[in-house]
């Protein structure tokens, strides 16, 4: 497979496990506070996303497009007076699947032959890691093995929302855009970057750090048959750097560049305005074809709402592997391996793709999901934790699939709105934490598999606190009163619910929880309801559809939100979710400490003291409970028994480069 860019900010969907567990069952309507809007509210559970997008664009004044109007005045130098100073460092252009297959082999040899691995259960740790160790071994340099012929057919837990990869916003665009789209940079399962053989030639970096100069390939193509150019890439860069383009995700880290500039077809130079550790990370930016955008962006900026844009969303012009061949909203999305991809004039110049289809079938519920895993009409199925346990250890599921864990980073929370009257206080939001019976929430709903988390980085990770890290919240019912009662929250008229006076009224403590419509996502929001409830506060739950939950928190449209991050490529990708201002801080989170200290660690070379600056972030967020933080998710995957060669990274089987990890279908014996 191919090492094509991945964006290093996943918006991953909620997958919490489907029974209830101590609180009843039934889903509460809205509260009465969430309906005004001095509380924070400003949408309805029933308003699409598509209505929700539609109000947001129709409130914000239509600004005209100005090409790269955010960048300041540069006037880059020649090539020539660049290569004359630039003093370059070679730096790696690799092969992923070479990487994985070099790691694989310091492993030594499989403990098990295939047949003996596919008629295993996984019972144990030890057999989870025969299991990986023999079906995720990659197929041999040859392909041996692989059937191109065959269909991966996946499960998708929320709708593609958008093919073109600037208006990323989901895991589902993720995926197409890492299948689809084609770029510089990958990185390894340990996330080490590298520009890519696929589409790289060679990438040098100034000493000074400030410059890197890559050479592409020349015999890349747009699925429409024009060739793939550095002057693409420096029109991508221009086109994110326009204000009137409605892109803050993919914009959080490519502002921070100075200028790109194409000198010919091939050859490119990234400018940046400081010598950062980061700067590797803000190149890794989605490319667009500039002879199909450039004449219509300025009709429709948002590159949404024209005919000609829409046209482009359902049959668009790719530069990846695959291409996208149907598309049915709600249902699934299919895309087609590209011939033009690995072979250019007659000539077989990349790794052929192993599927000859990918299929993504759209599967909110995971009880359907694993049903469709059971029968064999979908391939994969990340299995929750109720399934693992009770649902997949028998032979009507191992007759077609086995299953296999590892160590995810993936980070549940709950995210307070600092603009709502209830939530502006550090001391309401520690008192939220103190609330929640923690020993319920993890060995009953969700079976001692997930971690107790203990902040925004994973304990394993190197930018975790090494010294006096935080401890996990437990349930302290009193401590919670204290705080409340210190914040002057408290019962003045005897009703059972605490209230206190806000801009000259009396406000209740009533608040609506935005979560996911998956079962466990409402049982978690249910337990926290039912624990607030002894202590004079009413949490009212709204299970909503994933596109409408995405919307919501995009426009800070809720008071309280339940959700999942997964976890970043470099750690500073966190400031686009608690930076002041960032485009995905939708709880408003403001600390200029912890803003000073990331802006910092940016500046910081050396990964130890970086780690430290990290730590220190970490520990000031874990004071100021900016979100309550839940569990740390690790990876549970059903796969069919033809699949081989899924690698795990913190980021599960699919979550960096190559895009799809090595995995094939096994040929038919």
């Amino acid at each position: 497979m191919r090492n094509t860019i991945v964006l290093t900010l996943f918006l991953a969907m909620l997958s919490l496990s489907p029974t209830w567990i101590g609180c009843s069952s039934k889903q509460e309507s809205a509260s009465p506070a969430e309906q005004d809007a001095k509380q924070g509210s400003a949408a309805t559970a029933d308003t699409s996303a598509d209505e929700a997008g539609e109000e947001a664009e129709v409130a914000a004044p239509v600004k005209p497009f100005v090409l790269g109007d955010m960048l300041e005045p540069f006037e880059p130098p020649t090539l020539e007076e660049i290569d004359a100073t630039a003093e370059w460092i070679e730096q790696p252009v690799l092969d992923g699947m070479e990487l994985m297959r070099e790691e694989q082999a310091k492993q030594g040899e499989p403990q098990l032959s295939v047949e003996e691995a596919l008629a295993l259960r996984n019972n144990s740790p030890a057999d989870n890691e025969k299991l990986i160790h023999t079906l995720g071994r990659l197929a041999p340099p040859d392909h041996a093995g692989v059937d191109f012929d065959e269909t991966f057919v996946r499960e998708a837990q929320g709708d593609l929302k958008s093919t073109n990869p600037l208006l990323f916003s989901t895991a589902m665009d993720g995926e197409f855009s890492d299948l689809a789209g084609i770029g510089m940079f990958g990185f390894d399962r340990h996330f080490t970057p590298f520009a890519s053989k696929d589409s790289v030639v060679s990438w040098q970096t100034s000493k000074d750090r400030l410059m890197d100069k890559l050479v592409l390939r020349d015999d890349l193509t747009w699925s429409d048959g024009r060739p793939i150019t550095a002057h693409d890439v420096e029109f991508s860069f221009k086109v994110i750097l326009s204000d009137a383009v409605p892109i803050p995700a993919v914009r959080s880290g490519t502002i921070e560049l100075r200028y790109v500039k194409a000198y010919d077809d091939r050859t490119l130079v990234i400018f940046h305005k400081e010598a950062l550790a980061t700067n590797i990370w803000n190149m890794l930016f989605p490319i667009i074809p500039k002879h199909i955008y450039e004449d219509s962006l300025a009709e429709d900026p948002t590159m949404s709402r024209s005919a000609y844009h829409s046209k482009l969303e359902d049959n668009p012009v790719v530069g990846g592997a695959y291409k996208l061949v149907k598309r049915v909203r709600g249902q699934e999305f299919v895309v087609e391996r590209r011939e033009e991809f690995y072979m250019h004039q007659g000539k077989q110049v990349r790794m052929k793709p192993y599927f000859k289809q990918i299929r993504f079938k759209v599967i909110e519920d995971p009880n359907t999901a694993l049903l469709a895993l059971k029968a064999g009409t979908i391939d994969d199925h990340r299995i929750d934790t109720e399934q693992w346990i009770s649902q997949t250890d028998d032979d009507d599921f191992y007759k077609y699939n086995t299953k296999l864990t590892a160590l995810g980073w993936d980070s549940y929370y709950i995210c307070w709105n600092f603009k709502t009257p209830f939530f502006e206080d550090k001391q309401v939001r520690q008192a939220m934490s103190f609330a929640l019976d923690y020993k319920e929430m993890l060995n009953t709903i969700f079976h001692g598999l997930y971690q107790p988390s203990r902040g925004t980085f994973h304990p394993t990770s190197w930018m975790f606190p090494k010294e006096n890290p935080p401890e996990p919240y437990q349930q302290d019912l009193d401590k919670a009163e204290d705080l409340l009662d210190a914040a002057g929250w408290e019962d003045s008229d005897g009703d059972g619910i605490r209230d206190k006076m806000v801009d000259g009224n009396r406000v209740p403590f009533q608040f609506t929880l935005l979560v996911h419509q998956r079962p466990d996502a409402i049982k978690v929001g249910t337990l926290l309801k039912e624990c607030l409830s002894q202590i004079g506060i009413e949490c009212f739950i709204k299970p909503t559809e994933f596109t409408v939950w995405v919307e919501m928190n995009r426009t800070k449209a809720f008071q309280a939100s339940m959700g999942v991050w997964g976890t970043g490529a470099d750690p500073d990708t966190q400031t686009n979710i608690f930076g002041t201002g960032a485009g995905r801080n939708s709880g408003n989170y403001s600390n200029p400490e912890v803003d000073k200290l990331f802006e910092q660690a940016r500046k910081e070379f050396d990964r130890e003291k970086r780690g430290e600056l990290y730590g220190e972030i970490t520990k000031l967020m874990w004071e100021d409970q900016p979100y309550t933080w839940l569990v740390y998710r690790n990876s549970f995957y059903g796969f069919n028994k033809r699949l081989r060669g899924y690698t795990f990274s913190p980021r599960g089987p699919y979550g960096f480069s190559p895009g799809m990890s090595g995995i094939y279908k096994a040929a038919m014996p």
